[in-house]
């Protein structure tokens, strides 16, 4: 349910450990923190915006933590021999962070995730001066966000996006839905004043969404025009040309507002004449969901604008190549670091650095759990720590072991059968007929099936009543039996799953 990063070796380590800094809200940077917090209680750095939106998680996690913001340009002491100073940089989701750490080896810079928008919405912009200035002074390593090294185009700016839902929306007429990340407060500030000069009214669809945009209302991320949002009882009242839905579920989430919508399930009813506009792009992997989903809005009779028709709905929150480039000639250091990436792009991060005149003994490479040392200016990469995730249920908290998971993803090739056998739990006594469930199966394997309850009904029966009363072993015939039988009579060898009930 729930995969969190191995906390192990910070655990066993926690003397050493003096707070933890954060570069910005979005989940994968923040949402394993209550896990970290259960036993390391130090403080927690980030800006005001991405610390209200830990507060909120840990509200939900029924935790507390000592939560201090902090201001770019600012330095920080992290112990004796550590101190941090955040630099502002841009990304999608307001107040993001990189860091300048002073070490007793020289000055680390880490970016956090950033791009470079000379027109951000906000006016946020990467703190380029500051990190030349930096750079000036020596910089010892530089960490830097890889993700888009990939794009050799400049990524757009947020102003873009803005100027292409000003030239769409005029035009259209019925209702209009723009699904979005949640976390991307300064796009829907875009669409809530786009939507107050178009007499539109506003309804924010997904609990994410609202919740959202009511944490970034209250830290002064966002201005909401008074009268603007609208309630879910009274959408569906309103003239479809006088409404505008913002919503979650762009990446086809199962249970987010967009999937709603597309069921016919939603606050109002798609139709034709209304307008569907995913302001994403798919996550790898996601591809086949969001095709998916643009077919169901489809079938509701509403038009679908995604990035490929209209590639102004959305801009990367990362920088690409040439960007990347830019932040290594602005900090110029001595070594080089790729991270935040697949390995595919922490390789061609690594190539740009030679590029930009890193030497080869400067340019740095590793993975989770390596560790990177620097002695008397010089950096390398020596031993390992034990790094990886803890797989957790969602509701115990407790971990799911490797095997366990291993036999939840076993492939059913072959088909599954659940065997269900009922016995008396005093006598032993087998009360039913076994049984059986398929899942999976052929036709042929289907029709075999009575002879395959009566097979195990007939072993069953002759068995001693201390052998009936052996779960375990009962469950290893049950196995058996199935199997044997539908293997002699298909040659299909399907999962059994066996099932003992005592009543």
């Amino acid at each position: 349910d729930v995969i969190v990063p191995d906390f192990g070796y910070v655990f066993e380590n926690l003397h050493r450990l003096r707070g933890v800094v954060l570069t910005h809200g979005h989940e994968d940077h923040v949402g394993a923190l209550s896990h970290l917090l259960e036993k390391a209680r130090v403080p927690i750095y980030g800006s005001a915006y991405t610390l209200s939106y830990v507060e909120q998680r840990l509200e939900g996690a029924g935790m507390q933590a000592d939560l201090r913001p902090i201001e770019p340009r600012r330095a920080l002491k992290l112990g004796d021999h550590l101190s941090a100073e955040a630099v502002r940089v841009t990304h999608s989701v307001p107040e993001a962070l990189g860091f300048s750490f002073e070490t007793v080896e020289g000055r680390i810079i880490h970016t956090g995730d950033f791009k470079l928008d000379p027109t951000p919405i906000g006016g946020a912009v990467t703190d380029l001066p500051r990190l030349a200035e930096l750079g000036e002074e020596g910089v010892l390593c530089l960490l830097s966000d890889s993700t888009n090294v990939e794009v050799h185009a400049e990524t757009g700016s947020e102003q873009d996006v803005a100027d292409t839902f000003a030239r769409l929306l005029p035009g259209l007429t019925g209702r209009v839905v723009v699904g979005l990340f949640a976390s991307h407060q300064h796009r829907v500030q875009s669409l809530l004043d786009l939507a107050e000069k178009l007499g539109r009214r506003v309804l924010p669809m997904g609990r994410s969404m609202v919740r959202n945009l009511e944490n970034a209302a209250a830290q002064g991320v966002i201005r909401i025009p008074s009268g603007l949002l609208v309630s879910v009882e009274s959408a569906a009242s309103l003239p479809p040309e006088e409404l505008l839905i913002i919503t979650t579920g762009s990446q086809a989430e199962p249970r987010a507002g967009l999937a709603t919508l597309a069921a016919g399930e939603g606050p109002v009813t798609l139709s034709r004449g209304d307008t569907v506009i995913l302001s994403s792009t798919p996550i790898p992997g996601n591809e086949r969901q969001v095709a998916e989903l643009v077919d169901r809005l489809l079938w509701r009779g509403a038009e679908v604008i995604t990035h490929r028709q209209e590639p102004g709905v959305h801009v990367s929150g990362h920088a690409s190549r040439p960007q990347q480039r830019r932040m290594m000639e602005t900090v110029r250091p001595r070594h080089f670091l790729p991270v935040h990436g697949e390995l595919r792009h922490l390789l061609q991060h690594r190539a740009l650095a030679a590029e930009v005149g890193i030497p080869a003994a400067g340019r740095l490479l590793a993975r989770d759990g390596d560790v990177v040392s620097f002695r008397e200016g010089v950096g390398r990469v020596e031993g390992t720590v034990p790094a990886g995730r803890w797989l957790l249920d969602r509701a115990s908290r407790i971990p799911v072991s490797e095997d366990a998971l291993r036999e939840r993803l076993r492939p059913l090739d072959g088909g599954q059968l659940v065997v269900v056998l009922t016995l008396a739990r005093d006598t032993h006594r087998i009360l039913t007929r076994p049984h059986l469930q398929p899942l999976g199966l052929s036709s042929e394997d289907l029709q075999a099936l009575p002879h395959v309850a009566a097979e195990i009904e007939a072993e069953l029966e002759v068995l001693s009543v201390p052998l009936r009363g052996d779960d375990a072993w009962l469950k290893e015939a049950l196995t058996r039996i199935a199997r044997r039988s539908l293997r002699l009579r298909t040659g299909r060898r399907p999962w059994v799953t066996p099932v003992v009930v005592r009543v």
